[in-house]
C-alpha cells in the first residue's frame, strides 16, 4: 500500500492534517464507476506546461490513465515522465505530482481493462495497449497507451468536513 513518508499541515485556520486515507478511499471506491474529470500536466520539449484531460482509475493502490501515442501528452512523457494529475473528489480536491510510465506487463493492463470495463468503458488488451469502440477524442485513436503515476507528492483541500488541507510525500 502506498503510504505517505511525510505529511505536511497546509491549513491556515486551525485544522488539523488530512490523513492519506481519506482521498485515497475515495479514489479506490469512487474511479471507475464516478463521473470524475482528471487532467494531466505534462511538459513540453520546450518547457512550456500541457494540460489534457484523461480517463483515469485507481487500481491496486496506483493511478493509471490512457493516451493514444500520437498524442501532445504521450510525446511530453517520453521525453519527460514528471507530470501532475488533478482532480475534485468526493469531499476533497486533489493534485498528484509524480511520473508517469507506459506500462506493457500482460497482467498488469489486463487487470487496468478489467477495472475499465467495471466502469463500463469496454476496454480490452491488444498487444501492449487498449482498445475498444471508443474512447474520449483527446485519447487519440486506438490502441491506448496505459501509463501508472509513480507518486512523489500529493496536496489536497478538503472541500467537506472535516476541512484542512494537506501535503503527502512519497518514497520513489
Amino acid at each position: 500500500m502506498t503510504e505517505p513518508t511525510s505529511t505536511h499541515n497546509l491549513d491556515r485556520y486551525g485544522s488539523a492534517e488530512l490523513p492519506w486515507s481519506r482521498p485515497r478511499d475515495v479514489l479506490a471506491t469512487d474511479t471507475p464507476t464516478a463521473d470524475l474529470t482528471f487532467f494531466v500536466a505534462t511538459v513540453r520539449p520546450d518547457g512550456r506546461p500541457h494540460t489534457a484531460g484523461v480517463g483515469a482509475i485507481w487500481v491496486d493502490d496506483a493511478l493509471y490513465f490512457t493516451s493514444g501515442p500520437g498524442t501532445r501528452k504521450s510525446r511530453n512523457l517520453a521525453a519527460n515522465p514528471a507530470c501532475s494529475i488533478s482532480v475534485r473528489l468526493r469531499g476533497i480536491d486533489l493534485v498528484l505530482e509524480g511520473e508517469a510510465h507506459r506500462v506493457a506487463d500482460p497482467e498488469v493492463l489486463a487487470r487496468v481493462a478489467s477495472v475499465y470495463r467495471t466502469g463500463g468503458w469496454p476496454a480490452t488488451v491488444e498487444g501492449d495497449a487498449l482498445t475498444a469502440p471508443y474512447s474520449a477524442p483527446s485519447a487519440g485513436p486506438a490502441p491506448w497507451h496505459v501509463y501508472r503515476l509513480t507518486l512523489h507528492r500529493a496536496v489536497g483541500v478538503a472541500t467537506a468536513e472535516p476541512h484542512g488541507a494537506t501535503r503527502w510525500t512519497f518514497a520513489h
